[in-house]
């Protein structure tokens, strides 16, 4: 008797241990729509307008739109940084395709207001496809105040950098604050304000915002929105009127 319970109670317990560690129908649906999202990283630059009295317009701008497009774009998460300067503004976006040529296009039709524009000059610093991880696991902004960017202009006032070399000191000193991101475990905005050296240099962002290198926001969903020109026998597809992104 004590035998064929204990049997039942061990039939019990595997059955509690197999239900626990199956999955669902849904599980597998959702991991399957999950794989087919590829991870794209957007960086982007621009001035900020003499007349902006508050920076923080900026913030509850990008605030608003990420609520938007994550009703539109239920499992596209939206990860990155804002961090505005007191001339200019670096943004980095991580999400997918889709997100970040709405982002884009918002951009583009900010521009397009005669007044009212919260930023000048945009510039398309780099487009990652298929990054191996975020940078940043959730989004957020953060005001910069002068008093941050003090020794900025000494580190850079040397020499005349090419193109390249500012856009690898932009995405190497992102690098150093999402691994210190990583290690603290705190968010973007307490540890610039702890640790100012993490700042993205603002000297450098202003040199980028006067090369003719990098791309208008325009000229990119332009590019996007190209049709392709195959070359039959050469066996190559091209875009059209297509130039070289940093």
């Amino acid at each position: 008797m004590a035998s064929t319970q204990k049997t039942r109670r061990n039939r019990v317990d595997a059955s509690e241990e197999e239900d626990s560690s199956s999955v669902t129908m849904f599980d597998v649906s959702h991991g399957e729509m999950r794989e087919r999202i590829v991870l794209q990283r957007l960086v982007l630059i621009a001035r900020l307008p003499r007349n902006l009295a508050d920076r923080t317009e900026l913030g509850a701008h990008y605030e608003k739109l990420n609520f938007q497009l994550s009703k539109r774009y239920i499992l596209d998460n939206m990860t990155g940084l804002l961090l505005i300067y007191p001339s200019c503004l670096l943004h980095v976006i991580e999400s997918s395709r889709d997100v970040l040529v709405s982002v884009l296009k918002d951009l583009t039709e900010m521009q397009q207001q005669p007044d009212g524009a919260l930023m000048e000059a945009p510039k398309v610093v780099l487009m990652a496809h298929n990054p191996q991880s975020r940078l940043f696991q959730q989004w957020s902004y953060k005001v910069l105040e002068a008093d941050q960017m003090a020794g900025d202009l000494k580190r850079f006032e040397e020499e005349e950098e090419s193109t390249e070399s500012l856009v690898c000191c932009v995405l190497s000193a992102l690098q150093k604050l999402s691994e210190h991101l990583e290690v603290s475990k705190a968010v973007p905005g307490s540890v610039l304000g702890k640790a100012p050296e993490l700042i993205v240099s603002q000297t450098v962002l202003n040199k980028l915002l006067t090369r003719d290198e990098l791309q208008t926001p325009r000229r990119h969903l332009q590019m996007y929105n190209s049709p392709l020109n195959i070359t039959m026998n050469a066996g190559h597809v091209i875009r059209s009127s297509c130039l070289t992104t940093v």
